[in-house]
């Protein structure tokens, strides 16, 4: 199986070929460590600075940017 998946957010736009259980954890890894670097690191800033609106603010950034690629993968199953 063949599995063409568009990036859909500012973190990547490159097509990834997914034909393997193994590709596919390869390709989660890779989005959660992108997905941490950007709102795992605004998260951690404003948690040092002890600023509670730009932490609310920055966990519901990472909220939605973990909802975001699960519905990437969920489009992407409804595609085949």
């Amino acid at each position: 199986m063949v599995k063409k998946n568009e990036m859909s957010d500012d973190l990547s736009h490159e097509a990834v070929a997914v034909e393997s259980r193994s590709d596919f954890a390869n390709w989660a890894i890779e989005r959660a460590r992108a997905i941490v670097a950007y709102q795992g690191g605004d998260l951690a800033l404003a948690a040092r600075a002890m600023d509670e609106a730009a932490i609310a603010d920055a966990g519901n950034a990472l909220g939605q940017a973990i909802t975001d690629v699960l519905l990437e993968v969920f489009d992407g199953l409804l595609a085949e």
